[in-house]
């Protein structure tokens, strides 16, 4: 036999080899899909994730969503005839289910991955009726068996899902505030409920301190916070935390503080350390009372004596002197008020 012809013979040899090897292959990929298919669900795994303390569903609750339909139920079913697709639409159907993803692994157990909604505020309206805000402002309703630990707000106008125009800017004014609020462990910690006034601004009840925050609208949130937080540092650590009734934050880079008891507030420390606000503690919803007492006036005059021991030598004189120089000081305006002023600002508030 020819050089030629043996060197033919042998590439078709080899050729018939390689073509049996991938017929083979195939055979055998197609009698393991086949086997594959033909097995059955032996299981369901579920995973959670979310926030741990507000879960309003658990792993029992997934799975009796999947098998809720029990014609479609999984487990013991030919792996061949799971609608996966239609699985996730029945778990993803729940208002408590951001997203759900479904899959098979090698032992053939469907694994359930679910993402819960994570809850940052509940609403009241005038009726009574409740609601929960998540991270992206949608409404969650409420549940019978658990109740989320998260900030309240109180007095929203309207039970209706679709909202009128007036109602939208506030709706997503108290989504803002509630993200803002669920994001700072400190306010998380303090802010007890939110009221929503006539004119659709908020009011603050703290946990701490007996006094409430009058917050304005759902503008300049980070801002206002900070001169609250501003205020509760070098104010009320000072004065004490039950001093003033009503604390406002809503005007621009000032805090007026309104005492409880009608009198003036006393001198505060300067602010060497923030530009943010000039903090001003004021007792403008005092009675009248309050600014025309004459006690005040008595008190320079009783403590005078400038005057009358002239025989005496200027040494001792000086002590009688002192004390007069604080009441004029304090008595110096028609409304007594402190203010917190910002370094080198020349505004006068007396």
């Amino acid at each position: 036999m020819q050089p030629k012809t043996k060197t033919a013979f042998k590439r078709i040899g080899i050729v018939l080899l390689w073509s049996g090897v991938l017929v083979g292959f195939a055979v055998l990929l197609a009698a393991a899909v086949h086997d594959k298919e033909s097995e059955k669900c032996k299981g369901i795994h579920v995973t959670l994730q979310g926030d741990d303390r507000n879960a309003f569903i658990d792993e029992k609750d997934i799975k009796q969503l999947v098998i809720t339909d029990k014609s479609q139920n999984p487990v013991g079913m030919p792996i061949s005839q799971i609608n996966l697709a239609n699985l996730e639409r029945v778990v993803e159907s729940d208002p408590w289910v951001r997203s759900a993803e479904l899959y098979l692994d090698n032992q053939d157990i469907l694994n359930v991955n679910v993402v819960q909604r994570d809850p940052v505020a509940r609403v009241f309206t005038f009726s009574g009726n409740s609601f929960y805000l998540d991270e992206q402002s949608e409404r969650i309703p409420v549940s019978d068996r658990f109740s989320a630990r998260v900030p309240v707000f109180t007095g929203f106008p309207t039970d209706a899902v679709q909202l009128r125009k007036e109602d939208s800017p506030l709706y997503r004014q108290i989504g803002d505030m509630a993200r803002y609020i669920a994001a700072d462990t400190f306010w998380n910690a303090q802010v007890e409920q939110v009221m929503i006034t006539g004119d659709r601004k908020f009011e603050i009840i703290p946990k701490l301190g007996d006094h409430v925050i009058v917050f304005g609208d759902g503008s300049d949130i980070d801002t206002k916070f900070s001169k609250l937080l501003i205020f509760y540092r070098e104010g009320l650590s000072k004065a004490g935390w039950n001093t003033y009734s009503r604390i406002n934050i809503a005007y621009h880079e000032e805090v007026i503080g309104t005492r409880r008891d009608g009198k003036s507030a006393p001198p505060p420390p300067m602010y060497r350390d923030s530009s943010i606000a000039d903090v001003t503690m004021d007792a403008d919803l005092a009675p009248p009372a309050a600014v025309t007492n004459p006690k005040p006036a008595d008190k320079p005059a009783a403590v005078k004596p400038a005057t009358k021991p002239a025989a005496k030598p200027a040494k001792p004189a000086k002590p009688a002197s002192r004390p007069a120089a604080r009441p004029a000081s304090r008595n110096s305006g028609a409304t007594p008020k402190a203010v917190y002023n910002r370094p080198n600002n020349n505004r006068n508030r007396n």
